[in-house]
């Protein structure tokens, strides 16, 4: 069975409305965001306020499978260590001394509510953001814990809203949910199924990966953290391989495109291999080894005809920055999605 890639789907108004329901999952990101905060206001206070009665935590310790994204953020600018502990249980040092923090936008994991029950055995500060009642927040009951409850399940708006905690006790930088979901809202505008694929650059990026085998890079924390996300997304989409790494993992696959040659028949059956596609996250940022690892992978991608493709944000924040380029990323996977055709 052949799959191939039609454009014309991406401005078709039936196909567009069979995909109605992935589509305003992704309009809706910054809906989310805003309710989970409005939701969370009271839990989030109370929790700075046992943050004020407990001594400053000699180290955060972020437990569950979500912890890689506060630690993309936090790293930067902790004062105090940060360890991202995405397994079922704590580091053997974690004790009374330590904050632990868990995003479980679920709240029914099973390994998270083990881990969260082991930190409050060991009297470790405990803030947990999870549905009420869900088995994650009944074991982190204890004295030096604080419950933020979440009604979303949606692991960026989960973040959120644990970030703004830890910005509010001083243990993280800026993080206000207004500048994610205005970022998350400018992505849905300008991404809309409603807008000509000629102005729509999450349907132009669709067209970009459609005859492509990506390789993604981001140059900060965030954006590499941004550039896995989107891999992953693009390769459920379209069962396709999609590759996001650092600049020297992916400079080799870069360098291997073989040259074009102007004579190569598209529609030839030996002529199927695609070429690889160089899509590049870009947040703003401008730490020199950032520069020289994307001219690096340009000036590769320029000498061996590789196509670039950029994702580019100037929201307020590095959480805004990052959480515009996943949803630009998604809008793009989703619309790849939305145009292949099987026959």
């Amino acid at each position: 069975m052949a799959t191939w890639f039609d454009e014309s789907r991406l401005d078709d108004e039936d196909v567009l409305a069979r995909f109605d329901l992935r589509l305003r999952e992704l309009a809706e990101s910054g809906a989310r965001v805003r309710r989970e905060a409005a939701e969370s206001e009271s839990g989030i206070a109370a929790a700075v306020v046992t943050a004020r009665d407990a001594p400053r935590p000699r180290a955060i310790v972020a437990a569950g499978p979500d912890s890689r994204l506060l630690r993309a953020v936090l790293e930067p600018w902790c004062p105090v260590p940060f360890v991202a502990w995405p397994g079922p249980a704590l580091p053997g040092w974690a004790g009374g001394l330590d904050l632990v923090v868990v995003l479980a936008p679920d709240g029914s994991d099973r390994a998270t509510a083990a881990a969260v029950a082991e930190a409050v055995r060991r009297g470790c500060q405990v803030v947990v953001a999870s549905p009420e009642g869900s088995l994650v927040a009944q074991h982190a009951e204890g004295r030096w814990s604080a419950i933020v409850p979440t009604v979303t399940r949606d692991p960026l708006a989960t973040a959120v809203v644990v970030l703004e905690y830890l910005d509010q006790v001083g243990l993280g930088p800026r993080a206000d949910h207004a500048d994610v979901a205005r970022a998350l809202d400018e992505v849905a505008v300008a991404c809309s199924p409603h807008r000509d694929l000629a102005v729509n650059p999450g349907k132009m990026l669709a067209i970009a990966l459609a005859d492509t085998n990506p390789v993604v890079w981001g140059g900060s924390s965030l954006a590499a953290r941004a550039a896995r996300r989107v891999s992953e997304t693009i390769r459920r989409a379209s069962g396709r391989s999609a590759i996001a790494g650092d600049a020297e993992h992916l400079l080799p696959l870069v360098e291997a495109a073989r040259p074009r040659d102007v004579f190569d028949d598209p529609f030839a059956e030996d002529g199927g291999d695609a070429r690889p596609m160089l899509l590049v996250f870009d947040d703003g940022a401008d730490d020199p080894v950032v520069r020289e690892d994307r001219d690096r992978l340009l000036g590769a991608a320029a000498e061996h005809g590789v196509r670039v493709e950029t994702l580019t944000t100037d929201a307020a924040t590095e959480v805004a920055r990052y959480a515009s380029l996943v949803l630009s990323g998604r809008y793009g996977a989703e619309y790849l999605r939305l145009g292949l055709v099987e026959e």
